[in-house]
Parts: C-alpha cells; sequence; structure tokens
C-alpha cells in the first residue's frame, strides 16, 4: 500500500471518529433536558392564605418593673429611719437605756418590775449588806484586839454559849425572812404570763448575731448586726455614729416595741446558749438551742436601749449587742406597715348562740324519752321472765 493510500486511511479514520463523538453529545443532551409537560386539566387549585394575628409588642424588662410596682403598692418610708438608712433617734441624753461612765448603781427602769427592783435593792438589800458588812468588821477587829496573844496571855476554855448560839441561829432566819417575801413575788411577776393584746417577739440567739420574728405582725423577721467603727469598714460601708449608740453597743438594725403595751418576749438559740438582757428593763433570759424561754415586759417611757448578750457564748460574746427603740402605739403601726406586715385585729370574745326555748324544750323531751323508753322494755322483759 502505497503512501496515499495510508493517508487516505487515516483521514477516514479521523471522519468516522468526529461523527462518532458528535452523535453521542447529541443523544447525552436529548437524556439531561426533559421535554415539557403540558399541564392537567384536573389541576388541584392552590390553597386559601391563612390569616396569621400579629403578636402584641413584648414588653421590655423596664416596663415590666414600672408595670409590677405600679400593681403592688411599695411599703411606706420607715418612720425611724432616714433616707438614706441611718438612725433618726439616738440615746437618750438623761443616760437611760445605756451605761454611763462613773455611774454608780442600777440603771434606771422603765418597766414596773425594774423599778419594783432598784426599790428592793437600794431599800432592803444595801442597807441589809451594808450593816452586816460593818457588823463583821467591828467584830473581827474587836476579837484582834480584846484576844491577841499580849491582852489575853491565858486563853478563855469557854466551849459555848447558849445566849449568843441562839441569837446567831434567830438574826439570820429573820433576815432570810425579810428578804425572801419582795424577793418570790418579785420573781413571780417577772415570769408572770403575758396578756392576749401583747406583742410578741421572737429573739434567737446566733454566733455572733441576734434575728428577730413578729410572728402576730406578718411574720416579721430582722437580723441585727453590730455596726463597726469608721476605721474598721471599707470605704462606703456603714459605720457606727453617735446617733446609732455607744462603741460595741450600736446595731444596724433595731427592734421596736410600743410604749405602755405588754410585750411577750420568746427566746430560744440555734447553737449555743446565749441570754437575751436589757438591764433598764431588768429583763435576762437565756437563749437555749431546741427550748422555749418566756418572759415579757411593759415599756413606760420612748426612748432608745441598749443590752447585749450575757452568756459566754464563744469567741466574739461581746459582739452581740441588743438594742430596742420604744416609741409610740402609732409610730410603731407605721413601723410595721413600713417592714411589709400588718397589725392583728383585735380579738372580740366570741359569744356562742343558743337554741330557741322550743328547741331546748323539744331536745329535753327527746331525751326524757330516750331514757325512759329502755326502762320500760327492761321492764316489760322482766315481766315476762317472771311470768316463765
Amino acid at each position: 500500500m502505497g503512501l496515499n493510500d495510508k493517508m487516505r486511511m487515516h483521514g477516514l479514520k479521523a471522519i468516522v471518529l468526529a461523527a462518532g463523538l458528535a452523535l453521542a453529545g447529541g443523544v447525552a443532551q436529548g437524556q439531561g433536558t426533559p421535554a415539557p409537560t403540558a399541564p392537567s386539566a384536573e389541576a388541584p387549585e392552590a390553597p386559601a392564605p391563612v390569616t396569621v394575628a400579629t403578636p402584641s409588642p413584648v414588653t421590655a424588662p423596664g416596663n415590666l418593673a414600672q408595670q409590677a410596682a405600679a400593681a403592688t403598692p411599695a411599703n411606706p418610708a420607715d418612720p425611724l429611719l432616714n433616707a438614706d438608712g441611718t438612725h433618726k433617734n439616738g440615746p437618750m441624753a438623761d443616760g437611760y437605756g445605756q451605761p454611763v461612765d462613773k455611774r454608780l448603781g442600777i440603771q434606771p427602769q422603765v418597766t414596773k418590775n425594774g423599778e419594783t427592783a432598784k426599790t428592793f435593792h437600794n431599800a432592803i438589800l444595801l442597807p441589809i449588806i451594808t450593816i452586816i458588812s460593818i457588823f463583821v468588821l467591828i467584830l473581827l477587829a474587836w476579837t484582834i484586839i480584846r484576844f491577841r496573844r499580849k491582852a489575853n496571855p491565858v486563853p478563855s476554855k469557854t466551849s459555848h454559849n447558849t445566849l449568843i448560839e441562839i441569837i446567831w441561829t434567830v438574826v439570820p432566819v429573820l433576815i432570810l425572812a425579810v428578804i425572801a417575801w419582795p424577793s418570790i413575788s418579785l420573781l413571780a411577776k417577772q415570769f408572770k404570763p403575758a396578756p392576749e393584746n401583747a406583742v410578741t417577739i421572737k429573739a434567737i440567739g446566733n454566733q455572733w448575731y441576734w434575728s428577730y420574728e413578729y410572728p402576730d405582725h406578718g411574720g416579721i423577721s430582722i437580723t441585727a448586726n453590730m455596726l463597726k467603727e469608721k476605721n474598721e469598714v471599707a470605704a462606703g460601708a456603714r459605720y457606727r455614729t453617735d446617733v446609732d449608740g455607744p462603741r460595741l453597743l450600736a446595731v444596724d438594725n433595731r427592734i421596736v416595741v410600743p410604749v405602755g403595751v405588754p410585750v411577750r418576749l420568746i427566746a430560744t438559740a440555734n447553737d449555743v446558749i446565749h441570754s437575751w438582757a436589757i438591764p433598764a428593763f431588768w429583763i435576762k433570759i437565756d437563749a437555749i438551742p431546741g427550748r422555749l424561754n418566756e418572759t415579757s415586759f411593759t415599756v413606760e417611757k420612748p426612748g432608745v436601749y441598749f443590752g447585749q448578750c450575757s452568756e459566754l457564748c464563744g469567741a466574739r460574746h461581746a459582739y452581740m449587742p441588743i438594742v430596742v427603740e420604744a416609741v409610740e402605739p402609732a409610730v410603731f403601726a407605721q413601723w410595721i406597715a413600713a417592714k411589709g406586715g400588718k397589725m392583728p385585729e383585735p380579738k372580740s370574745a366570741s359569744t356562742k348562740p343558743e337554741l330557741p326555748a322550743a328547741d331546748n324544750a323539744t331536745e329535753a323531751d327527746g331525751l326524757v324519752n330516750a331514757i325512759e323508753e329502755p326502762s320500760t322494755t327492761n321492764q316489760a322483759a322482766t315481766g315476762n321472765l317472771d311470768q316463765q
């Protein structure tokens, strides 16, 4: 085969190959693009548009707070606090309710029991103690001088003296009898149950602070911590001032009692034994875990009164002060409202309704009949037995 024939053969192969490739591409294009379909005569109708309610605008958190504040009326302002939270009323200038430097004797008392106890101490106990002390001192001095070795070289052998023995037995008994009568009477008054209209306060001792509850006034709860000095707190923190009270005796939250109204104090503790004491009230009662001790008092003079825990209760025992502010009953009611509580409703004596006379007579007749019928039955039964 010549050269020309080979070239013709290769050209023919190239033409056939190109035609095959072109045919294959057309077939592939026809399979990839589907032909358009004519619309069916029974095509379903388009669904009706659904109406969606427009949601209400979401209220911002600030608006919620404003609405809540508007719906819930705010508690009235505390009548005993300033706008910055500090106390309005400070200690009394006449020395009531707090220890005074260089003062001797018992603090001025503002309760009836306190006045009775102070009179008992000053008019009975103190004179008796003074007389006995002077008598013993004179007797001791006379014995030292009279019976010293130089003045009495030969000691007396007297073993007893009947008259002296009778005197030193009878006189102490009479002294104790004089003391016992007012002492027992005062003790009974201190633990006399409070009347029904008393304000109940529950004092709870903790290491190392006091917490209080007013169960009859909406369950008000108060926690009282000692106020520290200015150099003991961080900048901007609250510290003790002269209006708050003396050093180591001032607290951040005082308890409030009404003047002239009996107060029922219930004392307990959460950890160890504490003691709730206010010297001006003549009150000192132990607060024992798992036990409720009760006493009562009535404050007769408005003012601020200070006390502290009087039972060794741990390392910070000296930092558990107690502050009571006595105010007029109207101010006390305002203070209760400011704390979110409410005054209890006055208790009225409930009278038991009596039944009408006719009903009473009917009931009485029925009772008599009920008693007589078994009696008649018993008699009939006895008669039958006798006949048998």
